[in-house]
């Protein structure tokens, strides 16, 4: 049974912004943004915009935390999602996630490995500190984002699917105290990672 229904109504709820911004061929994406995994659509727009990438997102209000499974993110029912994916070759999707044994490990998923593991070299290069795991079976499976209908995996070569831990994002504990200027330096360091994957890649 199709969520397609739910994705629209979504769409349709007071608040909802759907952000389709169209650049190059690469796109990065944060459908699950704005209240839901809190930072996933700055990060995912922030790489975009240093990239000269496109980008699509769903940013929910803050009164709002309405999660839907990947698999119910459905082209069918968003010509702007329609225009992304025929727009973009390759994708990079930006989650979040919090799981005990996981609080300093970046997740790659998707099914485009030869992405994962260039995006994850620039990573381990830019975020020492962190655990990046391009290596599927370290991956819990529900996080794989494998399926053949998770936005990640339609776009002409695929994608990554990168699930960040609250550290990255800014939203662990350690960084309460962080009063700027911007962006906290783990994060700031991982949209310059992303960005730098981005334009780096050769379509291979």
């Amino acid at each position: 049974m199709s969520d397609a229904p739910a994705f629209a109504e979504l769409l349709a709820h007071p608040g909802v912004e759907e952000v389709m911004e169209q650049r190059s061929r690469f796109g990065f994406m944060a459908f699950h943004g704005g209240s839901l995994e809190e930072m996933t659509d700055i990060i995912a727009r922030a790489a975009a915009e240093r990239a000269d990438a496109s980008y699509y997102g769903v940013h929910q209000p803050k009164d709002l935390q309405w999660h839907l499974p990947s698999t119910a993110i459905d082209p069918a029912v968003s010509p702007a999602l329609t225009r992304f994916l025929d727009h973009v070759d390759v994708v990079i999707t930006i989650h979040g996630f919090g799981r005990e044994g996981f609080w300093a490990t970046l997740l790659l998923g998707g099914q485009n490995r030869d992405l994962a593991a260039h995006v994850g070299s620039h990573l381990a290069a830019a975020l020492p500190a962190y655990e990046i795991a391009t290596d599927l079976d370290r991956v819990p499976q529900p996080l794989r984002g494998l399926h053949p209908r998770n936005p990640v995996n339609l776009p002409r070569q695929g994608g990554v699917q990168i699930e960040l831990p609250p550290r990255v994002r800014g939203q662990s504990p350690i960084w309460w105290d962080w009063d700027g200027p911007g962006l906290t330096p783990h994060t700031d360091a991982l949209i310059d990672a992303l960005a730098s994957a981005a334009r780096t890649w050769d379509g291979r």
